[in-house]
């Protein structure tokens, strides 16, 4: 249990209720900052200001999932008001304080170098991110089927990169019927890709595979689908990118070119909050019982 941990929630959105449940449910006494939207109330928790809080005694700070933003700005889906935390807040918090985020931000970085505390990034673990590919997967699948006329089934599908994600968004498409090719770059994953009964391709000839495909959904968190790429895509092709910050679509150029290209960053949260929450909330449960004994 969590009991005699002061745990604060600084912003976040739908996935952190089943987080909030959780760690009041084992006593923890949670603080949430960005939350005066939320309609429910918890047992052991309160809604407050960042100026309202006794700092020092703060154990845990849960972020985002998208860490600290420029200026210390934090997303808040509850608050019609900008929440920030800045390194003159972290540095009020016990010199063990632990920082658990989805990921990490150059600000992020900054923070927890110059104040000495330490910063967990939970959608580097290969749990929760096999996990939070189901609903990623998922969302992309609805998305295909709202944005395009026709069926999934029998569509030419390719998908760029075979990571955790890839992987299951590849299985995903080919179990309705999608023709299915994963564009990588080492035989490896090819060979692996021809065991799941999928084409295999390698990226020295995506600019000539594209020409074929109805729908491209892009997991690389960097620019392959550049403007020479999308120039020889069909007029009717839907890109959907699910790669995080900075993306891998040059969306500039496809918009000029007409072609449909969609960022959904996200996903878990927008489709399936609940259960994208309790992965995260599980994780987190158990990396704070963790700290509370090292402690």
């Amino acid at each position: 249990m969590l009991n005699g941990m002061h745990i604060l929630i600084a912003g976040g959105d739908s996935r952190h209720i089943e987080l909030i449940k959780k760690l009041t449910g084992a006593d923890a006494r949670v603080f949430l900052t960005g939350f005066e939207d939320l309609p429910s109330e918890f047992e052991n928790a309160s809604k407050v200001k960042i100026d309202d809080i006794n700092l020092s005694i703060v154990d845990s700070i849960i972020l985002p999932v998208s860490g600290i933003h420029e200026k210390g700005k934090v997303e808040a889906s509850f608050s019609q008001n900008d929440v920030f935390i800045t390194k003159e807040i972290i540095s009020k918090t016990k010199n063990h304080c632990v920082l658990y985020s989805g990921i990490s931000t150059p600000y992020l970085d900054d923070i927890v170098k110059s104040t000495n505390r330490s910063l967990v990034t939970i959608f580097d673990r290969d749990d929760v991110a096999i996990l939070n590919s189901i609903p990623t997967a998922e969302g992309a699948l609805k998305l295909a089927i709202e944005h395009t006329d026709v069926t999934i089934h029998g569509s030419n599908l390719l998908v760029l990169g075979f990571g955790r994600v890839g992987m299951t968004v590849a299985r995903t498409f080919s179990s309705i019927g999608a023709k299915v090719k994963v564009c990588v770059r080492n035989a490896a994953d090819a060979a692996r890709i021809t065991e799941m009964g999928l084409e295999p391709l390698f990226f020295d000839t995506l600019e000539k595979e594209v020409s074929a495909n109805d729908i491209c959904i892009n997991t690389i968190p960097k620019q392959v689908l550049t403007s020479s790429i999308i120039s020889k895509m069909p007029d009717h092709t839907l890109i959907i990118d699910l790669a995080s910050k900075p993306g891998g679509t040059d969306f500039q150029f496809a918009q000029k070119q007409g072609i449909k290209a969609l960022w959904a960053l996200g996903l878990p949260g927008k489709v399936a909050p609940k259960t994208a929450g309790e992965i995260m909330a599980n994780v987190l449960f158990d990396l704070l019982k963790e700290q509370k004994i090292q402690n």
